[in-house]
């Protein structure tokens, strides 16, 4: 599900926010070139100018494989944020969740599956025209570890179905349907790769042929302050696509995006900023400049104010990273495919499941909790043990035990020592299974 930002004047310190979404199908070997070419990347200059970000979307729980993430909900019958909301998947900041009922040890959080992201309590937008459909997508995904469902949007690039939409909205996501938004027609998705730090993912549609693309903007001059422009998407995860007109205010934007209660945020650059009624669920959707020719990929917006302002990442942008995942580019911010996975929850503090050791002073990724038929309850894994090395490697806190996973592959083995709650120590050789999408 999404992010939200405040817009001018700007604070000095950054609201916290949320993401939105996950999967885990297949995971390809390698990603396939599209069957058709879409225009060359552009890049435009970037400007920083920090405007804090918090979520205005609904967020469910429970982050399971990694670091910490928190999440951001909203209690029923209301459209702005509760931060003090449950542990998330930290996906969400701009596509909608909503509950969905199933197994999984992962804590959720229900919530309401109306609302908006202005005071007014009205949504100013229209069913999108037929022309401004052309190319859309809404994309549906089902978050299994945390029995949780979310919804977002997405564009056609290629006739045979390569799709890109923002990350958050299918991060975390363990089945992702996405529907034509002129036609009806379903197809399961795939993850070819996803970029976190741009907020980028890009889906692969099982079995597409003779598919409508967007069409894309050409001007090498992109929009300028005060063109007329449209954001369309699948508003509040409605299931239609609803367009939402505005104004261009401002370039080369910058919004800081920090889930509750975590250390530090996610920063994008060079945002188009709109003043169109952009709300949860619009994430990864065309904004539209009056040709029709999509300028930008919603990504984040204000909440709770009558005066909504959007943001979106230049379509140049996008491109530049699709190009470098649809190559196989793996990088630093780059995944392909969908990730290792060991199916543990980890705990906030330090190694507190080590006996008589605390918060900064433990060492070792405490696990807060297992997921069932995973690697890790295989191997025997329970919460509150404490693991303390990978690969013989010692690990001194989640993050550490996050950054040695990431360095693997789904079917990779890897030996866990760890430390149960009674003191003893254990290890167990695992084989890492295809996780959600990173």
């Amino acid at each position: 599900m999404d992010q939200n930002a405040t817009p001018e004047p700007r604070p000095a310190d950054p609201v916290t926010a949320a993401y939105a979404a996950p999967a885990a199908p297949a995971v390809p070997a390698a990603p396939a070139a599209p069957e058709e070419a879409y225009p060359p990347p552009r890049r435009s200059r970037r400007r920083r100018t920090a405007v804090a970000l918090f979520a205005s979307g609904a967020v469910a729980a429970g982050l399971v494989l990694g670091g910490t993430a928190y999440a951001v909900g909203l209690p029923d019958g209301s459209s702005e944020p509760d931060l003090a909301a449950a542990p998330s998947a930290g996906g969400g900041a701009f596509g909608y969740r909503g509950p969905q009922s199933g197994g999984g040890s992962a804590p959720s959080t229900t919530l309401p599956g109306t609302g908006t992201a202005t005071g007014t309590g009205t949504l100013d937008a229209t069913t999108a025209s037929d022309a401004q459909q052309a190319g859309v997508v809404l994309v549906s995904t089902v978050l299994g570890y945390q029995s949780a469902e979310a919804a977002g949007t997405g564009v056609v690039l290629t006739s045979d179905g390569l799709v890109v939409t923002n990350n958050h909205v299918v991060e975390g996501a363990t089945e992702i349907t996405v529907t034509i938004g002129t036609t009806g027609e379903t197809y399961t998705a795939e993850v070819v790769g996803t970029d976190a730090t741009a907020d980028v993912a890009v889906l692969q549609l099982q079995g597409a042929s003779g598919l409508t693309t967007v069409a894309l903007d050409d001007d090498e001059d992109g929009v300028a302050v005060g063109d007329a422009v449209t954001a369309v998407g699948n508003a509040e995860g409605g299931g239609v696509l609803l367009a939402a007109d505005g104004t261009v205010t401002g370039l080369d934007e910058s919004i800081t995006t920090q889930a509750e209660g975590a250390s530090s945020g996610e920063s994008l650059t060079g945002l188009i900023e709109v003043d169109a009624d952009v709300v949860s669920g619009d994430s990864g959707g065309p904004l539209l400049d009056d040709e029709g020719e999509v300028v930008g990929i919603t990504t984040a917006a204000s909440s709770g104010s009558a005066d909504v302002t959007g943001y979106a990442i230049p379509i140049g942008d996008v491109l530049d990273v699709v190009t470098q995942i649809v190559s196989g580019q793996d990088t630093d911010s780059i995944t392909l495919g969908y990730p290792a996975f060991l199916g543990v929850q980890l705990a906030t503090t330090g190694a507190t499941g080590l006996p008589g050791a605390s918060g900064a002073a433990a060492t070792g990724a405490t696990i807060a909790g297992v997921v069932d038929g995973t690697p890790a309850a295989e191997a025997g894994l329970t919460a509150g043990d404490t693991i303390t090395a990978v690969d013989g490697t010692p690990v001194a806190d989640a993050d550490a035990l996050s950054a040695a996973l990431a360095a693997h592959a789904p079917g990779d083995q890897v030996t866990l020592t760890w430390t149960t709650t009674s003191g003893a120590s254990q290890s167990a050789t695992v084989t890492l299974i295809a996780g959600p999408a990173d």
